[in-house]
């Protein structure tokens, strides 16, 4: 069982992180700790015009599936909407929970994390990258609405 936790895809996926770092001037942060094991993930976003993302970089301070799980929404996460990102959590969450498939469309890449589910204390630590993300967006969606208010 261990070795499918610990496969040879999430461990690839965990040492190459995309978008590692912090973005200069982003429109929101989001930022998510793990209470049980102390993963943090720190995300900085972009969005366009139409609420999408165009830059993203992503601090992560966790295990080696946190690590995996952030490798995947750094992949993927440039171009996706609000709705693409919480759906994708959604259905991650729902995974690691209660047996879900996981995420698709741009985020089934997730889905090799469907072993954590018998691990409960590794639960949070798979989520804070999406999570972080998540909060990013609504951060930068809110500074945008604060802005049209007060033109």
């Amino acid at each position: 069982m261990i070795d499918d936790l610990y496969s040879a895809r999430i461990l690839s996926l965990a040492a190459n992180l995309p978008h590692s770092g912090r973005l200069p001037a982003p429109d929101g942060t989001g930022q998510r700790t793990a209470k049980l094991c102390g993963s943090r993930a720190i995300v900085d976003v972009t969005l366009d015009a139409d609420g999408r993302i165009v830059d993203f970089a992503q601090d992560v301070r966790a295990c080696a599936l946190g690590q995996a799980a952030a490798g995947v929404v750094g992949e993927h996460a440039i171009g996706a909407s609000r709705n693409e990102i919480a759906s994708a959590r959604d259905a991650l969450l729902a995974m690691l929970k209660s047996g879900g498939e996981g995420p698709d469309g741009r985020f089934e890449a997730l889905r090799v994390l469907k072993p954590v589910a018998d691990y409960p204390a590794r639960h949070a630590s798979t989520a804070i990258a999406i999570e972080a993300t998540l909060a990013a967006m609504d951060a930068a969606l809110l500074a945008r609405t604060r802005l049209a208010g007060a033109a």
